[in-house]
């Protein structure tokens, strides 16, 4: 017995008609009529009797018939539920990310986008500080930030933080012809006489202060909240850079060995940060961004 079978018997008890149903299931009459031979000669009894009213249940058939119905409308209904929820998550989502989360968004996108192809995503690169800001005043959705473990407590009250496991390391970039590119890795001391060009965010402002207490002052070429803008300028000699190993995976101009990353070795400041997802369930699209956030864990690697 099979789903197509107990359908073929649903049709034929609502028209008493195998040619109906046939005609109503865009099958041949003789299809359904070679089905359910079938069907009645693996369960060893007769299920319809064909007469010139029509094509009736015979008295043994009903039992099983019943059950056959009962089966097709559970399913009808599970169906319908299933639709209902892929059709009630519909519309926009838009999402903000540091530059370390874009790596990993365009495969949960994917999944993502496979369960709910109604919905409109947007996707936006920039720091921390502003992602905050934006979910606050709703114009983003759902944010990707890194904030430090003492700003987690005081993140808005309708705020939701999730935490993820991104362990990222940070990578020195130079140029191929610069005289670090031979190095096998470096310390903060080593990047003192070097002109650098860095990401503008807070994690990275308070990685200058960081550094600053105990060296001297950084000398910072520019700050740009474009990661491409400082691979371009790392690959034209003009600074050195700092940038999350993550925003550095499958690069093209790592891959054509424009630039040379570099283990930076010294990096105790980064383990006061916490990275995580963020979504106000004060948004109209909270429901949208809170399953989003399911397909996150499974998949963060």
């Amino acid at each position: 017995m099979n789903l197509e079978q107990m359908e073929y018997i649903k049709e034929i008890i609502h028209t008493q008609s195998i040619s109906i149903a046939a005609q109503n299931l865009h099958v041949s009459q003789s299809a359904i009529s070679q089905s359910i031979s079938l069907l009645e000669k693996e369960l060893g009894i007769r299920l319809f009797k064909r007469s010139r009213f029509g094509t009736k249940p015979t008295e043994e058939g009903k039992g099983i018939i019943n059950n056959a119905l009962k089966i097709v409308d559970n399913i009808e209904r599970i169906k319908e539920e299933a639709q209902a929820f892929t059709t009630a998550f519909k519309g926009e989502l838009k999402i903000a990310a540091i530059p370390g989360f874009m790596t990993f968004l365009p495969k949960i996108l994917s999944l993502f986008k496979k369960d709910f192809p109604h919905i409109k995503i947007m996707v936006i690169e920039m720091e921390s500080k502003r992602i905050i800001e934006k979910v606050k005043q709703h114009t983003i959705d759902l944010g990707f930030i890194s904030v430090k473990k003492s700003i987690e407590d005081n993140l808005p009250d309708h705020f939701i933080f999730k935490k993820l496991d991104y362990n990222a390391d940070i990578k020195v970039i130079v140029s191929k012809n610069s005289p670090l590119a031979f190095q096998k890795d470096l310390t903060l001391h080593d990047l003192a006489d070097n002109p650098i060009v860095i990401y503008s965010s807070q994690f990275w402002e308070d990685y200058i202060h960081s550094f600053e207490k105990s060296h001297n002052l950084m000398n910072v070429l520019f700050q740009t909240s474009n990661s491409e803008v400082i691979k371009k300028t790392v690959s034209e000699g003009l600074a050195i850079g700092l940038l999350s190993s993550y925003v550095l995976i499958d690069d093209p101009y790592i891959e054509t060995g424009r630039i040379i990353p570099i283990p930076l070795i010294d990096t105790k400041f980064s383990s006061d940060n916490l990275f995580g997802c963020i979504v106000s369930d004060k948004n109209v699209h909270q429901g949208i961004a809170k399953k989003f956030m399911e397909y996150i864990h499974p998949n963060f690697n």
